[in-house]
């Protein structure tokens, strides 16, 4: 999901020493979190002899609000109470609101405070109560109960949740209170869920859209590269949707063709074909386009992978959908977008053949194919399966 938007330029950690104990905790954690800052009181200032420690203002409200956005986790060693009140007029929502974690003066406990979930607190928790060698206090109700987080299925994947206001606090409640849930993978890693563990109790597991009844199910939960609510508008109202990184394009062009218009090029033969722009893992081509400026811009801007294969490589790929004479008579291979398309994404089929997209006003040309990364599939005794 999009979560935390300005999280890409938060630091790490933050750690607030205001007692004796606490200065020997803060050694600790630092020990083993060398990327951390320590806020400590000046009477304890000459104690933390080392980089990156800085004077915390009396009262403290002015340092904790000048680096609340700062931080991804603030260690707060300190009363739950104290550190409430100072972050009270801070908080925004989930998505961008920092972790909060306090630890108590004998660090007999970590106790995550805020973003337990979406910002990863119960994860950091967990790290500091390890390195403290102390009991974890965890109340968020998903990890307690060992079962799906809801949202964040998938995050450490590169999985983006669709929408994360909507029906997302009714799925959360579904999975927790077990009611019928159904998850439907069409792509996407199988390690969503751990390997050794079957799926939580209620949810049930299906690989297609196919023969389900919405009516069977509290809510829906879909792991797709499709459009949804195009294809299945009575059922997309009942679905919190994952995109996997699962789309591979296979990309020609004209020399020196505008980015923008091979973008447009892409969009548009997703849309016509329903599927999500957000699922692009990356793209490929033959290696004479390996410096297109239009291709490296698009890399740089989504951060897709980009790989070229020379000609007798792609011309090695048997079957692709259009082969071309002229192609093979000017670059050495049969084939450019299909094959790269099916070379980077391990696949022998497309799910989009070859086309061609021209843009009014713009003589240049761009083709695109479309592969699916192939994912191995859960073993049946795993999982529930939804026939």
């Amino acid at each position: 999901m999009a979560y935390k938007k300005n999280q890409v330029n938060r630091k790490s950690w933050a750690i607030y020493v205001i007692t004796k104990h606490g200065v020997a905790i803060a050694r600790k954690l630092r020990s083993q979190l060398d990327d951390a800052d320590i806020y400590v009181m000046h009477k304890f200032e000459d104690q933390l002899k080392m980089d990156r420690v800085y004077l915390l203002s009396m009262p403290m409200r002015e340092t904790i609000h000048a680096t609340f956005n700062q931080y991804n986790a603030h260690i707060h060693i300190m009363s739950i109470g104290v550190v409430v009140r100072m972050i009270a007029p801070l908080l925004r929502d989930k998505k961008n609101d920092p972790a909060i974690i306090c630890v108590d003066d004998k660090a007999k406990f970590t106790i995550p405070v805020l973003s337990g979930h979406v910002g990863r607190g119960n994860e950091y928790a967990n790290k500091v109560s390890r390195i403290l060698e102390n009991t974890p206090v965890i109340t968020t109700a998903s990890d307690v109960g060992q079962t799906f987080p809801v949202d964040i299925l998938g995050r450490e994947l590169g999985w983006i949740l669709d929408d994360a206001d909507r029906n997302l606090t009714r799925a959360c409640a579904a999975v927790v209170n077990q009611e019928n849930v159904l998850f439907v993978q069409e792509t996407g890693e199988k390690s969503f869920w751990p390997e050794e563990n079957e799926l939580p109790r209620g949810v049930e597991y299906a690989t297609g859209l196919d023969g389900i009844s919405v009516e069977d199910f509290s809510v829906i939960l879909i792991a797709t590269d499709r459009d949804i609510k195009r294809l299945f508008p009575d059922i997309y109202e009942h679905t919190v949707i994952y995109r996997p990184k699962s789309l591979i394009l296979g990309m020609g062009c004209d020399r020196e063709t505008p980015m923008e218009i091979v973008e447009h090029g892409i969009r548009k033969v997703l849309e016509e074909n329903h599927l999500e722009f957000r699922c692009i893992k990356g793209f490929a081509t033959i290696d004479i386009k390996a410096d297109e400026e239009a291709f490296l811009h698009l890399k740089e801007k989504y951060a897709w992978d980009f790989t070229s294969y020379r000609a007798d490589e792609l011309d090695a790929v048997k079957n692709i959908p259009t082969p071309s004479v002229t192609v093979k008579k000017h670059v050495g291979t049969h084939g450019v977008a299909e094959p790269s398309a099916m070379l980077l994404a391990g696949t022998n089929e497309l799910i989009v053949p070859k086309q061609v997209y021209k843009e009014g006003g713009c003589k240049k040309n761009v083709t695109i194919a479309i592969a699916r990364v192939p994912f191995p599939v859960r073993a049946s005794r795993e999982i529930q399966m939804v026939v």
